[in-house]
């Protein structure tokens, strides 16, 4: 049995706070509320919890977790050492959509960094997540709430949707203020390297670290959505990207091209005056923080509607439209169509 609570995301309620804590103290899973996605949470410090949190997700055990505090002072306790430009980052951007990579200690479990040696730390800024913490007075590991490798939730409703049933408790705040995850910098090489794009553009990061490296691919990731096909609708997706005009043409090819296969075809629209005859087509923003906040709730909604391809536009990568465009290729399983 789940049990669903409604917390005000703005004045979270003590005494309903304090039941969700309740459970993670005893080892249990809840799921609640990130400015970036929903999470589903256990005691980072309890092995046998954390590994529910696998179990309940159908997630590969060795995708690591982000350790969740309300406290920076817990850095020093979960990591072995904290460079100076870690702590530059900390002071700047924390609380906030920043996941800081560094050499884990001891008291981490293995199971949380996938057997590494290395843990990924964030403090969120959502209310309620930051007052769940400190009431639970441990970190708690985290991913997303969803069925692994299914789009993330951005409201408490595509939490109920994939883990009503497998989880004690659902925490109810609403939707998300970003709607993609948190970006992942690793701290422990040098230069560091972004590891995932994410709710913190790189252009801000660039202001404090002048030199900073990518990297995506890695058959033993140190972040969470880096080796598995994530984000993920039960349709199939197909990304075009390139000069608007072309865009605009090779998406009318598409779709006539997939109807006439007899599919349904659902488009994603990142321009407004498209003149598109897919079956279904969602506009979802014009701007790309628009677009963020409206992704994976769009990928979902197309398989309420039983579509079989999805064509989605290519989005500028700017800004966190590199973090969209992170997870629309990823969700496309990388079938991307290129009109320069």
């Amino acid at each position: 049995m789940t049990i669903i609570l409604k917390i005000s995301k703005d004045n979270p309620e003590k005494i309903l706070v304090k039941q969700a804590a309740v459970i993670i103290k005893e080892g249990g899973l809840v799921a609640f509320p990130t400015e970036t996605v929903y999470g589903l949470g256990a005691d980072a410090l309890n092995p046998k919890a954390v590994a529910k949190i696998f179990e309940a997700k159908g997630r590969p055990a060795d995708n690591p977790l982000i350790a969740h505090i309300a406290d920076k002072k817990d850095v020093y306790r979960l990591a072995k050492e904290v460079p100076k430009e870690a702590e530059l980052l900390m002071k700047e951007f924390w609380p906030g959509p920043l996941t800081i990579i560094l050499k884990k200690s001891n008291l981490v479990p293995d199971i949380v960094t996938a057997g590494l040696d290395t843990v990924a730390i964030r403090m969120p800024s959502h209310k309620v997540a930051l007052a769940l913490i400190k009431e639970a007075k441990t970190p708690i590991a985290a991913p997303s709430a969803n069925l692994s490798g299914k789009p993330s939730p951005t409201d408490a409703g595509h939490v109920i949707e994939d883990m009503k049933g497998r989880v004690d408790v659902i925490i109810d705040s609403g939707k998300t203020d970003i709607g993609v995850e948190s970006t992942v910098i690793d701290m422990t090489v040098k230069p560091p390297l972004v590891l995932r794009p994410g709710g913190l553009p790189k252009e801000e990061l660039e202001e404090f670290l002048k030199n900073i490296g990518k990297e995506e691919k890695s058959d033993k990731p140190k972040a969470p959505g880096m080796k598995y096909r994530h984000y993920a609708p039960n349709a199939d997706v197909i990304v075009v990207e390139g000069n608007k005009e072309k865009v605009m043409k090779k998406t009318k090819e598409l779709i006539e091209e997939y109807k006439l296969k007899g599919k349904k075809v659902g488009v994603m629209a990142a321009i407004k005056e498209h003149g598109y005859e897919a079956d279904v087509v969602k506009f979802i923003g014009s701007t790309e923080k628009e677009v963020a906040k409206k992704l994976f709730r769009a990928l979902r909604d197309f398989d309420k509607e039983d579509i079989h391809v999805i064509i989605a536009e290519g989005i500028e990568e700017k800004g966190i439209g590199e973090a969209v465009m992170n997870r629309l290729r990823k969700a496309a399983g990388y079938n991307v169509v290129e009109v320069r």
